[in-house]
């Protein structure tokens, strides 16, 4: 697989394939990203459009210099999320909405134990603790990479997952007693 830099340098050299191969490659993620977020399927496709429109105008001007592609990618999703509900004024989809379902029955009641407890439990995270354990966990992506989509030092971002995960610990420590 080729590198994400080197994939720039095809797209900026007007490669036809290039910009094929961005959207293949990021596409589903950060589809996948936005509608845990919004949580509507055409709004997701519509946003995530608009992402790919604004990375091909960013890519022909070269505006990768300090950032990465998947970086720059997954920050403007968030920031296309964010425009989105400031036009709407309608709250963000929490985490525990599109925690996944178990297919097993026994699996499932348990599953529904456990999503009824995070449901509770994430109402006590802030939106920033919600979305760094979204995109570390939901997203599987590494701490630079969240970093540069929230637009924090990697340590903030270490610290508030830390934070995050601290605080429902807590809350399942309290539950338990």
């Amino acid at each position: 697989m080729q590198s994400d830099h080197d994939l720039l340098v095809r797209v900026q050299a007007n490669q036809p394939d290039a910009l094929t191969q961005v959207y293949d490659r990021f596409a589903p993620g950060i589809y996948a990203y936005i509608y845990r977020q919004v949580g509507v399927k055409q709004l997701a496709e519509d946003l995530t459009s608009d992402v790919f429109v604004q990375a091909l105008s960013a890519l022909r001007k070269d505006r990768f210099a300090h950032t990465t592609l998947v970086g720059w990618l997954y920050r403007t999703a968030h920031n296309r999320v964010i425009d989105h509900y400031r036009r709407e004024r309608k709250k963000i989809v929490p985490l525990e909405e599109w925690m996944p379902d178990a297919t097993d029955v026994a699996a499932d009641a348990a599953r529904k134990l456990e999503q009824d407890w995070m449901r509770r439990a994430l109402k006590f995270l802030t939106a920033e603790q919600q979305q760094v354990l979204t995109l570390r966990f939901g997203e599987e992506m590494s701490a630079p990479d969240v970093a540069r989509v929230m637009n924090k030092d990697e340590n903030a971002v270490r610290a508030l997952q830390h934070r995050a995960l601290a605080a429902l610990r807590r809350l399942m420590d309290e539950g338990s007693k």
